[in-house]
């Protein structure tokens, strides 16, 4: 007979078996259902109706029944009827994929030029940053007679995103008088800078060009120049674009074709035409870029120009020049904070100031308030140190356990195990939307504690009074970091402010480049480092490990460093960039240069934001680490040519300073 403790541990024993293959089954079926919704997921991005409506059959219970619906609706989405689209925001309303679905709508909307419709949708998209939704938005007001002229040049930026809708703004504000033919001539001009063949031939037609010869002038511009500027405006400005987009490729070439054929331009014409030169010639950073500028005076110019007619002037230590450009910027671009900056530095230099004059002073202090690489140079021009505000009161576990509550928050996290990113941060960043300061650096802590810190930084980088520079610049994995950095003599703020601009410390990430991993390192790269540092046995999956993915991209960091003289500032930005763009970049010096200088003219946008980002970066972690203030400015200090030494740079100035 089985004694009634041996039968209760029997029974025991078998409800744990059976609940642990129950677990097992739900871990299955769930994994299944994730597949499903992948699956789902990609039939309607590539247009597969019948597979779409195959897996949306096979996930009626899904733990995120709204992202199923929404992938039905749009697998359907050319019959699909109003009726169904208002059901589904009436039954999903106020969560981050009906305003999704509402964004689909108004674009569909706009297309069809159903203002009514549009109209009543749009006061309900929440977050509006869809720029051709914005275009549709403005031509249905032209259409209704308001004037909306300034709003549209503020925002027809960058030809090459335009699409239907912001060409058919263009048009529209044409055909009512609201745009001259000199805002459809800037347009072409822009087109022509971005490469928008297609813009470009749209804008053309409309003052009565022909779209041949501009296709032409865009994608075969030595054709274009070899045969002269024609006769009339319109055979002038499609030869100007033509010569911009050749000096892309050959800038004596288009030099040569331009000055031939100056005499049959205007003087407004010519200028114009050393304009699209000159923005060519900047990032290549020639010598002869500050001449081809000169020669540009009187012309309109694009945002772009404008940025690099100063960067320029920068370059060549001409404070007039610099204060005379900013002077004439648009307002959106002088109250950037770099062009702030730059104007407070130039009204110094006039004034033969070392410290900010008065107006300088009243400059700096309205960006002081900005963590940005400009707010922290202006602090130190107003003679304070970067330094790491007190915490506020510590969390409690409540406050934390609230976020991990809220739907949003779990869809986001759900996201996030699948890998599914944009779906993830988009969910995230919705449920922040109603989250007061406190409640970011809850969700921040929550984010840290379900190792999602990605989110923890860009979530607590949003407070403004409460601050948590633990969440903000946080550094794992120190036991592997800091005997690899001080093996190598590497500051281990700056290898951490590398990181955080690269991956923001997902160690999966993976670049369109294919760069892997914490340090973001490319395959080649680390095959070619693991041969120098003698690791014999590398293998390519073990770039996303950890352990090895600091040991190859702090041993190529250092090698960068050493190839760059020392100059944390040049090897960051070889580092993004490539140290072959780099050698380049530098020879372009003849002596030191203010390394703030040289950052604000590296001719990519990617790799000078990135430079700007890291090296604020590394000056926030130092603080943290060594607990006392730190000055950004010496840490960037001068660059020079290949070969000044660190005493040389050191002793160097730029505009007197």
């Amino acid at each position: 007979m089985i004694s009634r403790s041996k039968w209760i541990a029997g029974a025991v024993a078998l409800c744990a078996i059976t609940s642990l293959a129950h677990a097992q089954d739900a871990g299955a079926d769930t994994r299944k259902e994730d597949d499903a919704f992948l699956l789902l997921r990609e039939a309607v991005r590539k247009d597969e109706t019948q597979k779409a409506d195959f897996y949306a059959a096979r996930l009626p219970s899904y733990s995120i029944p709204s992202y199923v619906d929404y992938y039905r609706l749009k697998s359907h989405w050319r019959d699909a009827t109003t009726y169904e689209i208002r059901e589904f925001l009436k039954r999903y309303e106020g969560s981050a994929i009906a305003d999704r679905l509402r964004n689909d709508w108004l674009l569909e909307l706009g297309r069809k030029k159903d203002w009514p419709n549009f109209d009543d949708q749009l006061p309900q998209f929440v977050l509006n940053d869809d720029t051709q939704v914005k275009c549709y938005a403005l031509q249905s007001k032209a259409l209704k007679g308001l004037k909306v002229a300034d709003d549209a040049r503020a925002l027809l930026t960058a030809p090459n995103g335009y699409g239907e809708a912001c060409a058919g703004l263009i048009a529209t504000l044409f055909q009512a008088g609201q745009f001259s033919a000199e805002d459809v001539w800037a347009q072409v001009r822009l087109s022509g800078e971005f490469n928008a063949t297609g813009q470009a031939r749209r804008a053309i037609l409309l003052l009565g060009g022909v779209d041949k010869k501009i296709t032409q002038a865009v994608d075969l511009p030595l054709v274009a120049i070899a045969k002269g500027p024609g006769s009339g405006r319109i055979d002038h400005e499609t030869f100007l674009v033509a010569v911009g987009r050749a000096a892309k490729t050959s800038m004596k070439l288009a030099v040569l074709a331009l000055e031939k054929a100056s005499p049959k331009l205007s003087a407004q014409e010519q200028a114009i035409g050393w304009a699209a030169v000159a923005l060519q010639s900047s990032y290549s950073l020639s010598p002869e870029t500050a001449g081809y500028w000169r020669k540009s005076e009187g012309a309109p110019l694009s945002i772009d120009q404008h940025q690099w007619k100063t960067r320029i002037a920068l370059r060549s230590g001409d404070w007039k020049q610099v204060k005379k450009n900013i002077a004439a910027m648009p307002e959106a671009l002088r109250t950037d904070p770099a062009w702030i900056y730059w104007r407070a530095r130039a009204l110094m230099a006039e004034a033969g100031a070392v410290h900010p004059t008065p107006e300088a002073a009243q400059l700096l202090r309205g960006i002081t308030d900005q963590a940005n690489f400009y707010g922290l140079l202006a602090q130190e021009e107003l003679g304070k140190l970067i330094s790491i505000p007190p915490p506020g009161a510590p969390l409690a576990p409540a406050e934390v356990a609230a976020i991990g509550e809220r739907p949003g928050f779990q869809r986001a996290l759900k996201f996030f195990g699948m890998r599914l990113r944009f779906e993830g941060t988009r969910e995230w960043n919705w449920e922040l939307r109603s989250l007061d300061e406190r409640g970011h650096l809850a969700a921040a802590e929550f984010a840290r504690q379900n190792h999602i810190l990605d989110r923890m930084v860009n979530t607590s980088d949003r407070t403004r009074v409460q601050v948590d520079y633990t969440q903000r610049y946080p550094s794992p994995h120190d036991d592997i970091m800091h005997p690899a950095t001080q093996t190598l003599g590497l500051d281990k703020a700056w290898v951490y402010g590398i990181i955080r601009q690269e991956s923001r410390f997902i160690m999966d990430a993976q670049s369109h480049a294919g760069a892997s991993g914490l340090m973001q390192v490319m395959p080649s790269t680390a095959r070619w480092v693991a041969k120098k540092i003698g690791v014999t046995d590398f293998v390519q999956d073990a770039i996303t490990d950890v352990k090895t993915n600091i040991m190859l991209g702090t041993n190529y960091m250092n090698m960068v460093l050493g190839s760059m003289d020392g100059s944390q500032v040049l090897a960051t930005a070889a580092y993004n960039a490539g140290p072959g763009r780099l050698r380049t970049w530098r020879s372009t010096l003849d002596k030191p240069m203010e390394s703030a200088v040289f950052i604000e003219s590296i001719p990519f946008f990617e790799t000078r934001v990135y430079v700007k980002n890291v090296m604020s970066n590394a000056t926030y972690y130092a603080a943290l680490f060594e607990g006392r203030p730190q000055s950004l400015k010496a840490r960037l200090g001068t660059v020079g040519p290949k070969g000044y030494t660190e005493q040389e740079r050191s002793e160097a100035s730029f505009g007197g300073r």
